[in-house]
């Protein structure tokens, strides 16, 4: 038994055999269409527990800001994608590293999840994971309802179904946004009504839908209203409050919203601040919007006419689409430093905004909040993502991963770094951690001459007498350190406390004693940098800050109790998932680790959560192994492990392989070469090859390049074996080789194009083989699936392959690749032949080589086309090769 950490004490056992019967799929974040969301149950939903929030929302405190412009009245409303689709959004994070881990709370007062379209649904709550980053930053985060304009596959009868009542004069819609809310743990809902249709009558039945969700909803949840339908029902985005939209926020001394989200074109805003005030509401329930989607920090703002010059701000601000800093960048990296211009500004200081650009950062504006206000307070400086994860400076897992539910209260000032020379330069650094997947790096040169005091929390922490402060640090140099400490009594002053000047190796985790500060509060954090020797390449990890009472118990958490694997699947044999649940501990912990036990003995992170369910995901079967050992280690606030449970999971006999393969191409020229790819299941562990008149005839290799120099048809057959058995798979006449090879060219291109929808007069089938895939010239298909892309040859014509250029290609989301798809061939467009049939594809484009066939028509059926459960296909491209 491995010790996983101080705490982690001894290790309960159950074991489970999986059957194959109960499938353990990847649990995903909701959406729903109308009929969808009145249907829902979460005890009949077997995802739903999966994007349970279990963090309350926390308290904040505003006080004074760092910047002398901002100012407290004005809210930011921030409209943002945190995830690139609707659909296919892990309940619990992912493998990846790269996330929209959006890390500036501290400028947002109500963050809406953007999300929704005709081929997903419309009416999407937050993933579970943001609603745990927002509420620890104290962040309401509310859900998006959002019916799309008719150029966009909106259909009006998706309004009529929402707004359906019962003769009580309930309505179901209402009643399910209330109970999804107060389900999953989030805040309130965004309405956005774009589609056109509507009439005078549907105005007012909106207006009561709105006013009964505002009275039957709790005092904590939020709705949200956007400039878009007008009280004659029509949508005419009015840019401004006015007698046309009013009726949807306050209505004969009723208030219907909780606030309003005006559209973007407003050319001034105080006509709309006086309406309010008129109406008996604040004007900053009043969120003037800006669209940054495009263009992020470079976008043209009349800031003035929001937060003019010596005057109170006009209204609240908001903001559509922040999520461009992340899918505009390069790297995470590349994100992380937009995403500070577009904040804090140019000048990367909050405390200092003066710049001639016109972007000055949301900071230059509005006061920072922080929810640091009670003890315990400890940061790790985690992101919510990394290239790697750590326990106690232990390395655990050395693979990507996101998991906003794990992200820390990261600095509340990014960056005010003081020094009368060159400061120091300080990042969120992701190559090494305490306790996560990053840490706090500062490096540069340092001397006393440019003594660095680097700001990092605005906080509000009562000491007593047993209150301790600890610094956990890592650096090859001296630390030439001390932690500063700003009171209540004197905010501006700060109280510098020495870190032993000593060299050492690892982690080096110093504690200082509160004790002479007792009952002061503690309004800010520092750290102060100085040195009497100059360092040329002084750098410092800090993995860890934290304030804490000592006299607290610090008994180790029990192990939790009743875990078991509720699901599990296999796929070939050698990959298996789960889904793992066990009873809730108290409110002491933080949050579960979920650990896989290697054949050697060793533990690897498979995960982390917050909630009481685990989604384990596709593991891979290590050397044969029979079993394989999960533990689930649970973890307080402090960061201490508590102790294991463990269950075991069974595999199945190891399977033979199943053999399969392709060619890159099958009509070639004499004397010309074909790459063969073994696609056999993952068991092989050997290939025998044998080519008809190939050369070279027979292989053992993965992977063959064959020569064939005589003009004919030929076969090709492939033996997969393993110690389990074997599998033979031959292609009779697959590859042909021709002196008129040279003249294959795209037949499908300029052709005949129909299909069975088209999201607009711009996406047509004939879109598919104009041969371009520029200027978001693409076939584009709603509705019911399958859809159906046919093309006709003009006449007969001998096929050899099939290009597809899908939604990647075109610049957008890989998400949205076709994912399952079927291609026939027909020589009079009745009877068809399959001859490919495509699943599980990712790839932007994709090329199938068929042994050469006569037929005049050809038809693409889509059966998946998306990784998600966006229905919308996006083909930019179908070339059919031949000759």
């Amino acid at each position: 038994m491995k010790k996983m950490g101080t705490s982690f004490i001894f290790l309960f056992v159950v074991c489970v055999v999986l059957s194959t019967s109960a499938f353990a799929k990847q649990p995903y974040s909701s959406f729903w269409f109308p009929e969808q969301l009145i249907q829902w149950n979460p005890a009949s939903d077997p995802d739903a527990v999966f994007n349970r929030s279990t963090v309350p929302l926390q308290d904040r405190i505003v006080g004074e800001g760092v910047n002398p412009h901002a100012t407290k009245g004005p809210k930011v409303m921030a409209l943002s994608a945190l995830n690139p689709g609707t659909s296919g959004v892990p309940s619990q994070g992912s493998g990846k590293f790269g996330a929209n881990t959006f890390t500036y709370w501290q400028y947002v007062d109500k963050l809406v999840y953007w999300a929704g379209s005709a081929g997903e649904g419309i009416i999407v709550p937050p993933s579970a994971d943001t609603i745990d980053a927002a509420h620890k930053n104290g962040v309401p985060i509310i859900g998006t309802v959002f019916f799309p304009p008719t150029v966009y596959g909106g259909k009006y009868e998706w309004v009529k179904q929402m707004l359906q009542q019962n003769s009580d004069g309930s309505f179901p819609a209402a009643d399910k946004l209330i109970q999804v809310a107060n389900y999953y743990g989030f805040d309130g809902w965004f309405i956005n009504q774009e589609t056109e249709g509507g009439t005078v009558a549907d105005a007012q039945q909106m207006k009561a839908f709105l006013s009964y969700l505002e009275s039957h909803k709790s005092s904590s949840m939020h709705i949200v209203w956007y400039d878009s339908m007008t009280k004659e029902g029509s949508i005419s985005w009015q840019n401004a409050l006015n007698d046309k939209n009013a009726m949807f926020l306050q209505d004969n001394g009723k208030q219907i919203t909780g606030s309003m989200f005006l559209n973007f074109w407003w050319k001034e805003l105080k006509s709309s601040a006086e309406k309010a005030k008129s109406l008996g509401r604040s004007p900053f329930d009043l969120y003037a919007g800006i669209d940054v989607e495009a263009k992020g920090y470079d976008t043209k703002v009349k800031w003035n006419l929001l937060f003019p010059d010596g005057e109170p701000a006009v209204t609240s601000l908001g903001i559509y689409r922040p999520d461009w800093a992340f899918n505009s960048a390069e790297s995470m990296e590349d994100f992380f430093i937009r995403e500070n211009k577009f904040w804090v500004g140019p000048n990367g200081n909050p405390g200092n905004t003066a710049t001639d650009q016109a972007w000055k950062g949301i900071a230059n504006n509005v006061v920072e909040s922080s929810p640091i206000n009670d003890l315990p307070f400890i940061t790790n400086f985690n992101t919510g993502s990394g290239q790697k994860y750590y326990v106690q400076g232990k390395q655990v897992r050395d693979k990507g991963w996101n998991n906003r539910s794990l992200q820390d209260i990261l600095p509340t000032w990014r960056w005010i770094a003081d020094s009368k020379g060159t400061p120091l330069t300080p990042v969120l650094d992701w190559s090494d951690a305490y306790y996560g997947g990053s840490s706090l790096k500062v490096s540069g040169i340092l001397s006393h001459d440019n003594a660095t005091h680097l700001k990092l929390y605005k906080t509000d922490l009562k000491i007593e007498a047993s209150t301790k402060l600890s610094v956990t640090f890592k650096t090859q140099n001296k630390p030439s350190l001390k932690v500063g400490l700003a009171f209540a009594d004197r905010p501006d002053q700060f109280v510098f406390l020495d870190i032993k000047d000593k060299k050492s190796e690892g982690w080096t985790t110093e504690t200082l004693n509160l004790t002479p500060y007792k009952g002061k509060r503690i309004v800010a954090l520092s750290l102060y940098f100085d040195t009497k020797d100059t360092i040329n390449d002084y750098a410092i990890q800090i993995g860890q800050l934290s304030i804490q009472n000592s006299n607290e118990p610090t008994k180790p958490l029990p192990a939790v109790r009743e875990l078991k694997a509720t699901q599990s699947d296999f796929r070939d044999g050698i990959y298996g998932n789960a889904r793992l649940q066990w009873i809730q501990l108290d409110q002491q912990t933080k949050h579960y680790e979920i650990y896989r036990v290697l054949p050697d003995g060793s533990d690897v992170l498979v995960g982390a959560t917050p909630n009481h369910v685990f989604y384990v995901p596709e593991m891979r079967r290590i050397d044969k192994e029979a079993a394989t050992v999960l533990k689930v280690v649970p973890v307080n606030g402090r960061y201490e492990q508590g102790q294991a449970s463990s269950v075991t999971i069974k595999w199945p006999a190891y399977p033979k392989p199943i053999a399969e393969f392709k060619a890159d191409r099958t009509l070639v020229a004499p004397g010309e070469s074909v790459t063969f790819t073994d696609l056999s299941t993952e068991v092989t562990e050997g290939w025998s090859w044998t080519f008809e008149s190939g050369s070279p005839a027979v292989s053992t290799s993965k992977y063959p390049v064959v020569t064939f120099n005589q003009e004919g048809t030929y076969s090709v057959t492939l033996t997969a074996t393993n110690s389990s058995g074997q599998d033979t798979i031959m292609k009779k006449a697959l590859i042909t080789v021709s002196k008129q090879a040279g003249e294959v060219k795209n037949l499908a291109l300029g052709k005949t194009a129909t299909a069975d929808h088209a999201c607009g007069a711009a996406e047509g089938a004939p879109y598919a083989v104009d041969g371009k895939v520029t200027d978001n010239s693409k076939w584009c298909a709603l509705g019911n699936l399958p859809h159906w892309l046919q093309v006709d040859l003009g006449a007969e014509h001998q096929i050899s392959a099939f290009v597809i250029k899908h939604a990647e290609s075109g610049g957008e989301w890989s998400g949205f690749n076709t994912s399952d798809y079927i291609i026939q061939v027909s020589s009079d467009g009745t009877t068809w032949t399959d001859v490919a049939n495509v699943q599980g594809n990712s790839a932007a484009e994709t090329t199938d080589a068929i042994a050469l066939i006569k037929a005049r028509y050809v038809k693409l059926m889509i059966t998946k086309p998306t990784q998600g459960a966006d229905t919308a296909a996006r083909i930019y491209e179908f070339e059919v090769k031949g000759l």
